[in-house]
């Protein structure tokens, strides 16, 4: 791939060097969607940049520049038949949406999961990103009919 295209795209695995960019990205990710990240939050992007066990992620970069990140996390469901997992994370750059690259970089997440052993993977979305919404139904993700509830158990 030539780095000088602007869709030449690489899913770098994220290092403990990368904890910064990765951290910037999830930052402007969680405003972006209304809920900007808690010191818990930043610390847990940190350890997922350390190797976190139950998560992995990766860099989207086009040349040198990271544009976007995925980061999925691994759980197990009876319901689902064994280990599921979560696509807690999927960013990609404003300026470079509507581009063909959200739909690689779920494409992606996709490879991923199935090497990673994932018979289903879950996602949400903001209710009001309609665009995100019309990605995830595209790459056959559909609505459960279930309300996703959560309870902090530890801040």
């Amino acid at each position: 791939m030539a780095e000088d295209s602007p869709l030449e795209v690489r899913f770098d695995p994220v290092r403990a060097t990368d904890a910064t960019a990765l951290l910037a990205m999830a930052r402007t990710f969680h405003a972006e969607d209304g809920h900007p990240l808690e010191a818990s939050g930043e610390a847990a992007v940190r350890r997922i940049a350390e190797g976190e066990e139950m998560a992995r992620a990766w860099i989207l970069r086009l040349g040198q520049e990271a544009v976007g990140y995925l980061v999925l996390t691994l759980g197990y469901s009876v319901e689902y038949g064994g280990r599921d997992g979560f696509i807690d994370d999927l960013y990609l750059g404003p300026e470079l949406r509507g581009q063909g690259l959200g739909r690689r970089l779920l494409a992606f997440a996709l490879e991923q999961a199935a090497e990673l052993g994932i018979s289903t993977l879950h996602l949400e979305a903001e209710t009001a990103n309609a665009q995100a919404q019309r990605l995830y139904r595209a790459a056959g993700f559909e609505e459960t009919g279930r309300r996703l509830m959560r309870r902090r158990v530890r801040p």
